[in-house]
């Protein structure tokens, strides 16, 4: 007897249809075949399932039994059949006979004892669900609950084998949830936002930058010795951001839920991303890849910021496969299981020593590099991925009087104000296009919007050729002079802002001409 069910299989952040098959009662050996391109864990899901089955009062099929996921030339990873199969093998058996299986998508791990677990891409699956006209999925409770903040769909809450079966025959009804109670409990898992920019001492000129450069969603590279509180700073760049969208809020729960971090609880609602990479990360680490291509951690950073801490000692190859993401915000990953396309708008954040030792300039530590090794050092970031970073800002290290200080910086919430007067300006300005703030300008609206007249364009084109800067850091300029501009809640940009603009361009000034 033949049954036939509609799971689902991850693609990157996308989910493509997978027909579940089943054929009960065949001649031959009473075995289990798995055919469709399966791998290792799906085929280890016929032992989980005989098991799940026996352990839930069902009966296994004591003939040989062939199961099919269709298409067979898409692989098929993770765990995620082992429900649509226990449940094709009790219709194929003749233990389940229900209409309902035509209307639902299924997906869902099994333990031995017939509980489910979570599966990766849930986001992704409710989608397709939508997009196929399923009207209910089941699926693991924790994956529903993220499954239920996409609407048009009826998502179920399956907590195991028997409860799915009694569903289906009609016995009992399976709770729902709303997209805004999972919403609510999404955000019960966010972190508690106890880190503020109040508990920032001193760094005023770096705090500034800060805040320049999160207007307008610039790129940020600060240098300065150890214990200068660089770390400390970036960690609080979330906190000053300004609050996401609920398409946004969609988009950064896709991908982490593709990558499995929703489900390990590392990601709520509400919440924009802070990736924060060792130094040591691999290629494929940083930009995704896999066997079949999963999100790497530029990707994990979509709409929120990547943060390399000690910059220079990136692997050369590691950095330099930044530069098109940085630019075009997506990232394509070709493997021979196919090709994925993953979206990576991110602020990129890092920070760095002076030199090897990290007391160049500090008049408090004596530096023991020579020229050489400070060149050397310098030199492991190239120009053109220099050129992509719009802001360097030098972060002295704090006095002790600045340390023993009691009076607060700064609020968040008040940076944060001003950040979000300035980015509603921006939307204004490019309302009805894709661009949402002045770091995405393309080269058409800076001409448009951040022009200036003779007096600054001579006093431009003169720190242009004492810097030797390349044509990408004169429109790096001229988008970051537009942010202090709308800062100021300025309509031009003027002199005070572009000079602001230029100095913030340091390492041009000191590292490589």
């Amino acid at each position: 007897m033949l049954a036939t069910l509609t799971s689902a299989a991850l693609q990157g952040i996308h989910a493509e249809t997978v027909q579940v098959e089943v054929n009960a009662g065949e001649i031959g050996e009473p075995r289990w075949f798995f055919v469709g391109l399966p791998d290792t864990a799906v085929k280890e899901s016929g032992d989980r399932v005989q098991a799940a089955l026996n352990n839930s009062g069902f009966r296994s099929p004591s003939t040989r039994t062939t199961i099919n996921l269709a298409p067979g030339d898409l692989r098929k990873e993770g765990p995620c059949y082992d429900l649509p199969i226990a449940l094709g093998i009790l219709a194929a058996t003749g233990q389940l006979k229900s209409e309902l299986l035509a209307d639902c998508l299924i997906a869902g791990e099994l333990s031995l004892s017939g509980a489910t677990r979570p599966v990766k891409g849930a986001l992704a699956i409710a989608r397709l669900a939508r997009r196929l006209g399923r009207r209910i999925l089941l699926l693991p409770a924790r994956s529903a609950e993220e499954a239920a903040l996409v609407d048009g769909i009826e998502v179920k809450r399956v907590d195991s084998l028997d409860a799915a079966f009694r569903f289906l025959t009609g016995e009992r009804d399976l709770p729902s949830l709303t997209s805004a109670e999972a919403r609510r409990k999404l955000a019960a898992r966010s972190s508690d936002g106890a880190a503020d920019f109040a508990e920032i001492k001193g760094q005023h000129a770096l705090r500034r930058a800060v805040e320049v450069a999160v207007a307008g969603n610039h790129n940020l590279l600060m240098i300065g010795p150890p214990g200068a509180g660089k770390s400390m700073v970036a960690k609080r760049i979330p906190t000053v951001m300004p609050e996401s969208t609920l398409d946004e809020h969609l988009e950064i729960l896709s991908i982490h839920s593709a990558a499995g971090r929703t489900i390990s609880g590392e990601t709520g609602w509400g919440t924009r991303p802070f990736r924060s990479p060792h130094h040591t990360i691999s290629d494929v680490g940083l930009l995704g890849g896999g066997t079949i291509p999963g999100p790497g951690e530029i990707s994990l950073a979509h709409h929120g910021v990547l943060f390399l801490d000690e910059l220079p000692e990136f692997k050369r190859s590691a950095l330099e496969v930044l530069r098109q993401p940085l630019e075009d915000g997506e990232v394509t990953i070709s493997r021979s299981a196919g090709k994925v396309t993953l979206p990576c708008w991110f602020m990129l954040v890092a920070a760095m020593n002076p030199c090897p030792c990290g007391y160049l300039g500090d008049t408090r530590h004596e530096c023991r590099c020579s020229p050489t090794q400070v060149q050397r050092y310098r030199a492991r970031i190239s120009g053109p991925l220099l050129d992509r970073i719009d802001i360097h800002i030098d972060a002295p290290a704090l006095s002790i009087g600045e340390l023993r200080s009691d009076q607060p910086g700064e609020t968040s919430a008040t940076m944060r104000a001003r950040i979000q007067a300035a980015r509603h300006r921006q939307q204004a300005r490019f309302a009805g296009t894709a661009i949402t703030s002045n770091a995405r300008m393309p080269h058409g609206l800076i001409r448009r919007h951040c022009a200036i007249d003779s007096t600054l364009g001579d006093l431009l084109q003169q720190a242009m050729e004492q810097l030797s800067l390349s044509a990408r850091a004169y429109d790096r300029i001229l988008k970051v002079a537009r942010t202090i501009a709308d800062l100021a809640h300025a309509e031009k940009i003027e002199a005070p802002h572009l000079l602001e603009a230029i100095q913030y361009r340091s390492l041009d000034r000191t590292f490589f001409y």
